[in-house]
């Protein structure tokens, strides 16, 4: 690719970064901007006209997902020798490579999770804590680590950041004290020693430091926003006495300072680099003006100036967004649910609509409505994609066609037919088959690599076999899944960095968003930003909603969001909850517990009827011989199970056994459309 092609197409203030190829930048990235694209054309460029080698480039990012992508952009510039990694598997590559030299003996094991040690070293305080407990202390000492605060400092630093601490601080102290001697006699080391490790590494063996510092000379941190101390005191291990550095970053996004980042590294980028060039995009090329206006009118209200920066819409006007109120969360996930199948009835797809909400434990809630209406959904994060058999199988199988010089014309069409006609052989075909079940998620795997294939025909015509069994293996070791067919149920913070044509912002009330742990005005402040974040998510389709109460009865004392105060004007639509759903629990309040009394608020639990951990009378025979019928009945109207009825609601009938219609009905997830369709055939198992 010549020089001039790299930089076509780039608007005024990306075509700026591009051209600056010696640090140190500082591009202030909005959303939707085109910060990737900047960044990857300013390296494309810099390698084309020699002022950088390929081999020489270091780009840092925080997800292998987000790695992965500049990979696959560099190469298709031109530039496919760039190292691209986040800044563990940075760390863990030189660390690997430099132990036999600078330590020797057997190296230190990898944990992927803290919990189960952090449960061994409670145990040795003699502490009980619960699982939740071990998260939010594992979670405790990472801040810790990435903080640089040892044990015995930990109180008076988490009393000064204003932590809320799972146990007593003392506690806390005593258990992460622990966990680093049981690290130390067990040989382990985790992800924040391996920083650490390494940045102690280089300082220490000048040698090792010099290597380091030949082999990569430029170096690209994306996301500078985030990074925590610990790996800015890395970074500056890897750079020395240098500056050629460009860090690209948003302030508006800054949404992890209660992990140890912190924004200040790149807001303050100038006066560590006073002769840094500094370049601001703005050009919003994802978002409808509406959705811009709205994104720049909740930062706009932000209190420190610091971290507004006013995005500049470039698409053309579309739909203003929906502000809707609702007497329950029910019917809250219940209209987000038929909204989103409506969606798709007009031809968005399922995979552009994603339902976002601020705790993971808000999901159950919106898994129940979508599938009561029949709408398929990916809970984000639930499984790894080139981890399932078929994606496995079909990856060796396209490995084996380009050793046997299975490629096409390189045409863009060619990759796309040889693609088709291997997998052809894993079972895949142009129609779905009949039912649903493992045979239908297996044709939707196997139909996610075939578009992965046109996708990358389309980017580049040239596209050869190899070329995109290259890309599969990238994207398997950076876990960079293909977007698969379904509504996306994520948490705000697992949708940083992903769009969608359509967003359900859903459970905007006070005490959630703001979350009500977040008390003091840095902390509010970084809730408003997240609210950003979800905002700027969407393309064109975009609904915020908030639900009066939790459960439906219960007392109406919910308010909207401070966040939406001043945004919604006359908008904002009160939806009340439908007769039919009401009906179903005549008593105020949550819905208690039918064994214990306790009032119940997750989903399962209502389905049930029960805690969880209460006892109950399972009909066991009933409830095999209902999962059988729904299978049954599934692969007749060729829909998934969980569309049919949810396991938990089937438990729910086989733990009541109802013996009528309105006995049914009083069960949740049995609603009057799937009473009037399934009703009968449900009481007829129950032996009525």
């Amino acid at each position: 690719m010549s020089t001039e092609a790299v930089l076509e197409g780039l608007d005024p203030e990306q075509r700026a970064v591009a051209e600056a190829v010696q640090g140190p930048v500082c591009v202030l990235a909005g959303a939707g901007t085109g910060k990737t694209r900047a960044i990857t054309h300013r390296i494309a460029y810099a390698t084309l006209t020699g002022v950088m080698s390929p081999q020489r480039v270091l780009a840092v990012t925080f997800t292998t997902r987000a790695a992965g992508e500049l990979r696959s952009r560099l190469r298709l510039l031109g530039a496919p020798g760039v190292q691209a990694r986040t800044f563990h598997a940075a760390a863990l590559r030189q660390l690997t490579y430099f132990w036999p030299r600078v330590v020797g003996g057997e190296p230190p094991k990898i944990i992927e999770s803290k919990i189960a040690l952090v449960a061994d070293a409670a145990r040795a305080c003699r502490l009980s804590l619960g699982r939740t407990e071990l998260r939010d202390v594992a979670s405790e000492i990472e801040w810790a680590k990435v903080t640089q605060h040892r044990p015995e400092d930990y109180p008076a630093a988490a009393v000064k950041a204003g932590r809320r601490a799972p146990a007593e601080v003392v506690d806390v102290a005593r258990v992460y004290a622990m966990y680093e001697q049981l690290r130390r006699e067990r040989n382990l080391l985790d992800f924040e020693g391996m920083l650490e490790l390494t940045a102690a590494v280089l300082t220490e063996h000048r040698e090792v430091a010099n290597q380091v510092r030949e082999q990569y000379r430029h170096f690209v941190v994306d996301e500078f926003q985030d990074v925590n101390p610990l790996q800015k005191m890395l970074l500056d291990t890897w750079l020395g006495d240098r500056d050629d550095l460009c860090v690209v970053g948003d302030p508006n996004q800054t949404i992890y300072s209660f992990t140890g980042a912190s924004p200040s590294h790149l807001l303050d980028f100038t006066r560590e680099h006073p002769d840094a060039k500094v370049v601001q995009l703005v050009r919003d090329y994802r978002s409808t003006p509406q959705v811009v206006r709205l994104a720049n009118g909740v930062i706009g209200q932000a209190k420190s100036g610091r971290h507004r920066m006013e995005l500049v819409a470039q698409r053309e006007s579309g739909p203003d967004p929906m502000f809707n109120e609702y007497d329950d969360e029910v019917a809250e996930a219940d209209d987000a649910a038929r909204r989103a199948r409506k969606l798709i009835d007009e031809g968005v797809p399922a995979r552009e609509i994603a339902i976002l909400y601020r705790i993971n434990a808000q999901s159950e809630t919106y898994e129940a409505a979508l599938a009561a209406a029949g709408v398929p959904y990916v809970l984000r994060g639930a499984e790894r994609f080139f981890e399932r058999p078929e994606v496995r199988q079909a990856v060796i199988m396209l490995r084996a066609a380009t050793r046997a010089g299975a490629d096409a014309e390189n045409d863009g069409t060619g990759l796309i037919l040889t693609v088709r006609h291997v997998l052809s052989g894993a079972g895949f075909s142009d129609q779905p088959p009949e039912g649903a079940g493992a045979a239908r998620a297996r044709w939707e795997s196997l139909a996610a690599l075939a578009q992965l294939a046109e996708d990358m025909a389309a980017d580049d015509p040239k596209a050869a076999l190899t070329d995109f069994v290259t890309e599969l293996e990238e994207r398997a070791a950076a876990q960079h899944a293909p977007p698969l067919e379904g509504v996306t149920l994520a948490s705000l913070h697992a949708a940083k960095g992903l769009e969608w044509d359509a967003v359900f912002l859903v459970g905007l009330v006070d005490g959630t968003l703001p979350i009500i742990y977040a008390e003091t005005p840095a902390q509010i402040e970084e809730e408003r930003r997240l609210l950003y974040v979800g905002v700027t998510r969407a393309r064109v389709h975009l609904s915020l909603s908030w639900a009066l109460s939790r459960s439906p009865g219960g007392a109406r004392h919910r308010r909207p969001s401070r966040f939406l105060t001043g945004l919604t004007g006359k908008t904002a639509t009160h939806t009340p909850a439908r007769a039919d759903r009401t009906k179903r629990r005549a008593a105020k309040g949550p819905q208690p517990c039918r064994v214990c009394g306790r009032p119940l608020t997750a989903a399962v639990e209502r389905k049930l009827g029960r805690c969880e951990d209460c006892p109950s009378e399972l009909n066991e025979e009933l409830l095999i011989a209902l999962k059988e019928w729904r299978t049954q009945v599934s692969a007749e109207q060729k829909v998934p199970a969980y569309v049919v009825f949810t396991d938990a609601t089937l438990q729910a009938i086989a733990e009541h056994s109802p013996e009528s219609m309105e006995e049914l009905a009083r069960i949740p997830g049995v609603g009057k459309v799937k009473l009037d369709r399934y009703g009968e055939a449900v009481l007829t198992l129950c032996g009525c």
